[in-house]
Formats: C-alpha cells, sequence, structure tokens
C-alpha cells in the first residue's frame, strides 16, 4: 500500500521536518513509531516516522535530502511512502551502550528482543530533559529485562519522544525554538 501526499517543509529549532497530514497517517498500520520506505520528491529514501501526539506522524529530513534537493522550510514536496516490515537497528546512546556493556545478562536479551522493541526502549530511555529521570529510565530498563520484560510499556506510543521538538509528548508548530535537552 502506498499513501501519497504533499506537504510543506517546515522548522521547529533547526530541525527540519514534513508533517504528514491526518488523512495520510491514518493510512499507517500504527499510531505509534512507523518505518517506511519511498521516495521524497522522486528520491528514494527510508526513514522513521515518529507520532506527533496528535494523530499523525511526521518526520526529519536530513541534510543529504535538502541539500540534493535545494530544498527549505515553506517548500512544498511530494512524498511517496509504503510501510515496511524491515526494521533498522535503532542507534544505541552512549549511556545505554555502556549500562548494556557491563550486563551480560541484559545485553543477551537485548540481543534477543526485536529491533521495534529495542527502538521503544530507547524512545522511553529518550523522552525526557532530565538526566536524572534518563539515568533512573536506564537502571529501569536494564531492571525489566534482566526479570524477562522484553517490550516497554511504560509510555504512550502516540506521543512525540523527541524532546528537541516536542513539549509533554506533543509535537511543537512550526517555527517554534526548541532547547537543548539537558542531557546533551
Amino acid at each position: 500500500m502506498t499513501i501519497r501526499f504533499r506537504a510543506t517543509l517546515e522548522t521547529i529549532g533547526f530541525q527540519t521536518i514534513v508533517r504528514m497530514p491526518k488523512s495520510a497517517s491514518r493510512k499507517l498500520p500504527s499510531r505509534g513509531l512507523s518505518f517506511v520506505e519511498g521516495t521524497f520528491n522522486q528520491r528514494p529514501f527510508q526513514t522513521t516516522l515518529e507520532p506527533d501526539g496528535k494523530g499523525s506522524h511526521w518526520f526529519k529530513v536530513g541534510r543529504a535530502i535538502s541539500k540534493a534537493g535545494h530544498l527549505v522550510a515553506g517548500d512544498t514536496v511530494v512524498v511517496e511512502i509504503a510501510p515496511s516490515d524491515r526494521w533498522p537497528e535503532p542507534d544505541l546512546p552512549a549511556d545505554l551502550k555502556q549500562a548494556l556493556a557491563g550486563n551480560a545478562d541484559v545485553r543477551a536479551v537485548w540481543t534477543d528482543i526485536t529491533p521495534l522493541a529495542r527502538w521503544d526502549w530507547i524512545r522511553w530511555i529518550g523522552a525526557t530533559r532530565n538526566p536524572e529521570t534518563r539515568a533512573i529510565r536506564i537502571d529501569k530498563t536494564l531492571s525489566k529485562l534482566r526479570s524477562g520484560k522484553r517490550a516497554a510499556c511504560c509510555f504512550d506510543r502516540s506521543q512525540c519522544t523527541d524532546v528537541t521538538v516536542s513539549r509533554s509528548g506533543v509535537l511543537l508548530g512550526p517555527g517554534s525554538k526548541n532547547r537543548t535537552p539537558k542531557s546533551a
């Protein structure tokens, strides 16, 4: 199933994003995180669609795509996407990587769970600006994995978890200024 839509590039802080129309987002299999493949102004791409906390999705526009297409905020783009069953490995944040390195039993469970489950754990850990809360979430992740829990169930999967472009789980509006997370 191919989902086609037009969207206007927006900027939140230093991020250029595409906010999907709700009519296009409703065609996705999940209100949560989705991985898609398709074309962006006729250029092939793959991306992770993040929920916006309001019933739709959005995604970051990488520098390579922006530069190749000479795109800036305010430009209209044509996007064609299809959900993919192949989830890429998420980038492991340094603090979680270090915690897993020191716990062979937990690392074995981490390696055995699905890539989507790893994405969920990382999203839950990262959905805070507070470094102390983040450290607590890493400890809880290790504890839960150690006890056999394989999926993060501790957050609303339909909320935006990127703290650089959201507040209280909701994607900010166009032109909003983002703050650097406390952990940066």
